[in-house]
């Protein structure tokens, strides 16, 4: 008997070793499906610009100085007149919310969860009560409708 404590007839007999796999946590499940091909650039870029105004929306507003290098608006250095740090959140809590009445009910379910709330396509299907494999086709309709909404170019 070997000295682990395994079986006899088990000791002869070749293992294999365990598989694994590297997994890049801070990946997000879109770029994951684009790394991949399963999205188109346009798809990816349009998912992104949703994800970006939603993370531009949840900021907090600016409560302390500003500490930026642009001199105010009206001198000699003023710098073109800009948005401040409150006005760029109210603008891209606008835009995320315009965009997803553009998706409609239908697809905001899914496109919200898999872009700004970073479930993964398995994840967002079970949780909406979907069919397995049939989250991935209606993102990328979500997609399509997004890269539309933010008219990139074809």
């Amino acid at each position: 008997m070997p000295q682990d404590g395994r079986d006899c007839a088990n000791a002869g007999a070749r293992k294999r070793p365990a598989r694994s796999v590297t997994v890049n946590l801070s990946e997000s499940p879109l770029a994951w499906l684009h790394a991949r091909g399963h999205l188109t650039d346009r798809q990816f870029d349009g998912g992104e610009k949703l994800r970006a105004d939603w993370e531009r929306a949840n900021l907090p507003p600016n409560t302390t100085m500003s500490w930026n290098m642009v001199p105010p608006t009206g001198g000699r250095r003023a710098a073109a007149e800009m948005l401040n740090a409150t006005e760029a959140q109210i603008a891209a809590r606008q835009r995320f919310d315009n965009a997803i009445a553009h998706l409609g009910t239908d697809l905001s379910d899914i496109a919200w969860r898999i872009i700004c709330a970073g479930e993964g396509v398995p994840a967002a299907e079970k949780n909406l009560g979907w069919p397995a494999r049939s989250g991935k086709l209606v993102l990328k309709i979500a997609l399509d409708r997004l890269a539309n909404f933010y008219r990139l170019p074809e």
